[in-house]
């Protein structure tokens, strides 16, 4: 029997298995980097040991680190989550080696799938249809579009689409990098990219006895960054023939390695519904919660006795309803995905039937530059699919979010779209409907009066403050392109040029004001705001969405401007490469890469604003930034040119 569980692995993951044995009664250690001395899975876990260092190569990708940490805090098991050490199997080795059980497939297996190439030449032998491989040194036109994918690990790391063949060595050179970081391994290979594909995946669990459950099929088409955002169980739309075809596929890839524990096995299915055999991750996958819920079970708890040697049932039990789960990312989809830190103020989800919340965070903690930037992963279930759909949308539109930029607003647009609702997403879907989901939506107007009100509430409170018996100027607060005039007398609170705020119907009055709550009527009916203030940042939530608004200074400073053609860190990161040959006085054009940074395990690449002249390179590879950081001055030469005589 196991009686201590350590957990090689951080946030999200590490917190979900640690309440599973906390509901076992088993004790639970947590193994910690410096940056997560006081993260929400240190705090949790009954003992934590501290792994020296920042970067996951010198902390939670360090096996030898982590079986000593096991071993000093009596554990007596290690399970591996997701990412990082989790399908390595000299790791596995290692902990069975220390005397530790291994909850996971044995290291065989874990061999036998870890590398993709070598996963496709057995599931070949095996009869399972596959993508033809293409060698990126012979590729011609007619091959395009190429996938590169990263040979080890998953989670779309090392991932890349190639359009050109021009651009082929410089991003085998980026996904191997980008691979070599998260795995320690940068082998990447090439093969075609299906358009308009589905992946559907197949959730399997086996134990030592001979018996393999297919867990029926997930559908985790809406990705970026080949990552998945947005995952449901079952597979919408998916014919009986099909969905009989792929759980015998993947029971028989299970049984091919000697499969024992959870794992996927993912399937492309592509617009003429024919599937090819993508990977099989041999671990727990971040979606596992959508077959939770369908099934009625925990995998996790399954997990510890299938590694205590208990058999399985000889059937699953039968699916109930569906479930989707949405990704919350501290993240702005508007501009490139790119990664948010910072502190995180408030992270609130409601609670009620149907619904769950898998975090690595609460309120109060920090957003690190070092890892993903998943904040939690938000679960809703319901007897049907547009049910589940439909509530899960509601708890994000009510969940609180206070902090870094997230995709929540992306989240929601995502769920409502037709295309989704009607379940005929596909992987392209982000790729034609980013631009219109991410439109600034209507009501921000509104919130930034609420937020002006609620600001000299505030302020009249703090410095004893009210209405005045004679007539005063009205009082101005701006947010953004947003500026509120407002003032406050006997009769109470009077918003100026109130039209504006919501189209024609303008402002009937202002119901209430306090610092943290503004009650308005618009065209009859009343809207209610909740105000929640962190410096310049004013969050404002209500019943149909947030908004975050930026509070203009009363006092701007003047010198407080950058240089025309300034390049500056769009995010905090490490500089891992500057493109070969740039030297201050190069010339370069519009839209070429100048340097890459790396962060939260991505790389992200800064190209030439503008064409002209490189006149200052502040970075050189290896400097870590802050965001807002000056990284190098493009001049722009064009419009200094004399036209045409």
């Amino acid at each position: 029997m196991i009686s201590s569980v350590l957990v090689a692995n951080r946030g999200e993951i590490a917190c979900r298995v640690f309440r599973t044995c906390a509901e076992l009664g088993i004790s639970t250690v947590a193994v910690h980097s410096d940056p997560d001395a006081d993260a929400l899975h240190t705090r949790t876990a009954d003992a934590s040991v501290r792994l020296p260092g920042a970067a996951p190569a010198d902390t939670y990708l360090r096996g030898d680190l982590v079986v000593k940490a096991a071993l000093a805090a009596g554990a007596d098991a290690v399970h591996p989550g997701y990412g990082f050490l989790s399908e390595n199997a000299d790791f596995a080795r290692a902990v069975q080696d220390a005397g530790l059980t291994w909850i996971g497939p044995p290291p065989e297996a874990i061999d036998a799938m870890a590398s993709k190439t070598r996963a496709k030449d057995l599931m070949a032998k095996a009869g399972v249809p596959l993508l033809a491989p293409v060698d990126p040194a012979t590729a011609t036109a007619a091959d395009l579009p190429l996938l590169l994918k990263a040979a080890a690990g998953g989670g779309g790391r090392g991932m890349r689409v190639v359009r050109e063949l021009a651009h082929i060595e410089d991003e085998l050179t980026a996904a191997a990098a980008e691979a070599r970081s998260a795995f320690g391994d940068g082998e990447v290979f090439a093969e075609p990219y299906v358009e308009r594909g589905r992946h559907i995946e197949v959730q399997v669990l086996a134990d030592t006895h001979g018996t393999v459950w297919a867990l029926g099929t997930r559908d985790c088409s809406l990705q970026r960054r080949h990552q998945k955002v947005i995952e449901e169980a079952p597979a919408p739309r998916l014919p009986d023939g099909l969905r009989t075809s792929l759980h015998d596929a993947a029971t028989a890839a299970a049984r091919a390695v000697g499969y024992v524990g959870a794992g996927t096995v993912e399937f492309l299915v592509d617009a003429e519904g024919r599937a090819y055999f993508l990977e099989m991750n041999t671990r727990l996958q971040v979606e596992h919660p959508v077959t939770e819920a369908v099934f009625g079970i925990d995998l996790v708890a399954l997990q510890l006795r299938v590694a205590e040697g208990e058999a399985l049932p000889a059937e699953p039990p039968q699916p109930q309803g569906h479930a989707v789960e949405a990704r919350l990312y501290a993240e702005d989809p508007a501009h490139g995905w790119q990664p948010q830190t910072g502190p995180l103020h408030t992270l609130e989800v409601p609670e009620g039937p149907g619904l769950r919340l898998d975090t690595g965070y609460i309120g109060g903690d920090r957003v690190s530059i070092h890892y993903d930037p998943m904040l939690a992963k938000v679960v809703a279930w319901a007897p049907t699919r547009a049910e589940a759909v439909r509530r899960l949308a509601q708890a994000l539109v009510r969940a609180k979010v206070h902090g870094p930029v997230t995709n929540r607003d992306l989240l929601v647009a995502s769920l409502r779209h037709p295309e989704f609702l009607s379940g005929h997403q596909d992987t392209g879907f982000y790729d034609r409907h980013l631009a219109a989901l991410t439109e600034e939506r209507p009501g921000e107007e509104l919130a930034a009066v609420a937020a002006a009100l609620a600001d000299a509430a505030r302020r009249g409170s703090r410095f004893g403050g009210g209405w005045r018996n004679v007539p005063s100027q009205p009082q101005t607060k701006t947010y953004g392109s947003h500026k509120v005039r407002y003032r406050r007398d006997r009769d109470g609170w009077t918003v100026e040029d109130a039209e504006d705020a919501e189209g024609a119907e303008g402002i009937d009055r202002v119901v209430s004001v306090a610092a943290d709550r503004v009650t308005l009527e618009v065209a009859g009916v009343q809207k209610r705001f909740l105000i929640e203030v962190h410096g310049d940042q004013v969050y404002v939530d209500t019943p149909t969405g947030a908004h975050t608004l930026t509070a203009a200074p009363r006092f701007p400073d003047p010198t407080a401007r950058t240089a025309p053609g300034s390049l500056l860190a769009p995010m905090p990161g490490t500089v891992v490469r500057v493109a070969e040959g740039l030297t201050e006085g190069a010339q370069v054009v519009a839209g070429q890469p100048l340097l890459w940074l790396e962060a939260m395990k991505m790389e992200h690449r800064i190209v030439a604003p503008a064409s002209g002249t490189l006149t200052a390179l502040h970075v050189a590879p290896g400097r870590q930034v802050e965001v807002g950081a000056l990284l190098a001055v493009v001049q722009d030469t064009s419009a200094q040119e004399e036209p045409d005589a």
